[in-house]
């Protein structure tokens, strides 16, 4: 070998050093800027997500208010209806006013059903929770009441509706909880065979028997 050839060998190992290492140091940026790109389309697709859920929930609770104020009127209308004079045997006044009034009473009744269908068209949902697990989140306890055939913690009795807007509380239902039966199993299933189980029953008549409904403690 020439002395020419020598010296246009001897750099080859240095010349794949060096392009060994550009290589190397193309490839770190090549990971950093994918690692880079791939965080920032997370954070785009987080930022969707989020903004989505921000316009739902404006579009969902925007009407909190309004409905707020509804409910109210839909209380009104139960009342009216409830204390409508009931047509009673042996009592021919009561008996011709109730007929007299059961148009008007009708349209009361159906004012509310309408009323309850737009709000519930709109997310709101009325709650009667009755025979329910009390729920602290979505039910406020009034009082309790001593029955000892039902799980302890049952709602027995309802004095005011609850609305849900949502998966939110727009307005809890004030409740009589149910104290001094046995303690309501974790599962919640097990809880309500244990109830049905524990209601003692009566034979009827005609049919089959069905469970009494346990009876609600007005002193309480």
């Amino acid at each position: 070998m020439s002395a020419e050839e020598k010296r246009d060998a001897t750099p080859a190992p240095e010349a794949a050093r060096a392009e060994s290492e550009r290589l190397a140091a193309l490839e770190r940026d090549n990971t950093d800027l994918k690692d880079r790109l791939l965080r920032a389309l997370a954070e785009m697709e987080n930022l969707r997500r989020r903004t989505e859920r921000e316009i739902q929930d404006t579009r969902a609770f925007s009407i909190t208010k309004f409905a707020s104020d509804m409910v109210g009127t839909a209380d009104n209308l139960r009342r009216a209806i409830e204390s409508a004079p009931k047509s009673e045997e042996g009592q021919a006044a009561h008996e011709a006013i109730a007929k007299a009034i059961q148009p008007l009473l009708d349209g009361v009744a159906l004012t509310e059903r309408e009323l309850l269908k737009a709000l519930e068209k709109h997310g709101v949902k009325r709650r009667e929770p009755v025979g329910e697990r009390f729920d602290p989140h979505r039910d406020q306890a009034m009082f309790e009441i001593p029955d000892e055939s039902v799980p302890n913690g049952t709602v027995m009795q309802v004095m005011q509706v609850g609305y849900m807007i949502g998966e939110r509380v727009l307005r809890p239902a004030m409740v009589g909880v149910s104290r001094g039966g046995p303690a309501r199993p974790a599962n919640e299933a097990e809880a309500e065979n244990q109830a049905e189980a524990l209601r003692p029953e009566m034979p009827r008549p005609n049919g089959p028997q069905e469970p009494l409904r346990p009876k609600f403690d007005k002193r309480a």
